[in-house]
């Protein structure tokens, strides 16, 4: 018998490699479907992320306010309450002034508070060099500013100023709210478009969410973000 020696045989043809792209327009649309539905998800979450933080910054500006306007009310009363003692004072020393009475005048200049003792000067002598242009009562002149007054505008106008911001975070907050809704809707489409049959339709409905997707993107980064 002859041997007969068996030689290896070399195959004549390689493994294919593995394709990297998507072959059919089927894959085409389940790979931007799921891309879409990713990126759309780390979106709605910041949305919702943020919207939640601008309600919260929304309700700090507006205790703030309040608590500002109670302190503004408070100092507005103190100042009331020092304004009419001080009129009842000069009331009973411009009595005393015209009844001749010197002794209890001086005694109730001497026991003016400030600023009534400064502006009640500066209205007599205003009064000495024009009675007719002087105004009719210390009360009127520019020195008698009392520091409670002064305290409750400043604390008014700072309700007023945390108001506003107040009002500009629920806006902020109803937007990131908005696009909230919107994100969803992109995920909506996307995920029904995985289920459509016809090439047609599922393209349709990944376009209707892409479109709504950069619209919603455009305006996210044009909002103002709370870290």
């Amino acid at each position: 018998m002859c041997d007969k020696t068996s030689e290896p045989t070399e195959s004549s043809s390689s493994s294919p490699l593995p394709v990297a792209l998507p072959s059919s327009s089927a894959d085409w649309r389940e790979l931007v479907a799921v891309i879409l539905i990713s990126v759309t998800t780390i979106l709605t979450a910041w949305t919702a992320f943020q919207a939640s933080k601008w309600s919260g910054a929304m309700s700090i500006n507006f205790s703030q306010a309040s608590a500002a306007r109670i302190d503004a009310t408070r100092f507005e009363s103190d100042a009331n309450r020092q304004a009419s003692v001080q009129v009842a004072l000069f009331t009973q020393w411009l009595n005393a002034q015209t009844s001749d009475n010197d002794e209890l005048a001086v005694f109730l200049r001497d026991s003016f508070p400030e600023p009534l003792a400064t502006a009640a000067s500066d209205w007599l002598n205003e009064r000495a060099v024009d009675s007719q242009a002087a105004p009719q009562t210390p009360f009127d002149m520019s020195s008698y500013v009392l520091d409670d007054a002064v305290r409750a505008a400043a604390e008014q106008e700072r309700a007023e100023q945390l108001s506003v911001r107040a009002l500009a975070s629920s806006r902020n907050s109803d937007n990131y709210t908005v696009l909230t809704i919107l994100f969803a809707t992109v995920l909506f489409f996307a995920a029904v478009s995985n289920r459509v049959k016809k090439a047609l339709s599922s393209w349709t409905l990944i376009g209707v969410a892409l479109v709504v997707f950069v619209g919603s993107a455009t305006v996210l980064a044009s909002l103002p973000k709370l870290f």
